[in-house]
């Protein structure tokens, strides 16, 4: 397995990764793969370009089988947190420590920025084997939000986690 950050040129294979995730994995992220699939490509690679935040790939024989993002705050009083976003691993790809390898690898990029103090996540409540990763690499709960993520007529709330750097 190898990992890298994924760049413009890896546009494609990111949309059809997030799409898949989107679609088989509905209650773990709050994006919709509806509203995803309306995207135009440059919308994505421009998220692509980040400076300081950034999308890790993981690669197995040239394949895109899981993601991580991450994204800094911009105002100035909130610039002191990151937030660690749409991980994700193929079903046939688990349990192999792809994802935290992803998330270690996020978090060592993370610790590198100036003046970076928190890396915070959100975690919706029905994806305990994702919380369970958070938790052995030291985040935390400091929130819940009820009914935060609503799928059809059913409702899903969300912890959030706190990682002191």
């Amino acid at each position: 397995m190898h990992i890298r950050q994924l760049t413009e040129a890896d546009v494609e294979i990111y949309r059809t990764l997030r799409l898949t995730c989107l679609c088989e994995s509905p209650h773990a992220f709050t994006s919709s793969s509806e509203e995803f699939s309306q995207r135009t490509l440059d919308s994505i690679a421009q998220q692509l370009r980040g400076h300081e935040n950034f999308t890790l790939g993981a690669f197995e024989d040239e394949q895109l089988v899981g993601m991580v993002g991450f994204y800094r705050e911009t105002v100035l009083k909130l610039r002191h947190k990151g937030n660690i976003v749409s991980l994700y691993v193929r079903p046939e790809s688990r349990s192999r420590g792809i994802a935290r390898a992803l998330l270690v690898e996020a978090i060592t990029r993370a610790r590198r920025l100036p003046d970076l103090k928190q890396l915070l996540l959100g975690v919706v409540v029905t994806q305990t084997t994702a919380k369970r990763l958070y938790e052995s690499l030291g985040f935390s709960v400091y929130g819940r939000e009820p009914h935060a993520v609503k799928i059809g007529d059913e409702y899903f709330d969300e912890e959030f986690m706190l990682l002191n750097l």
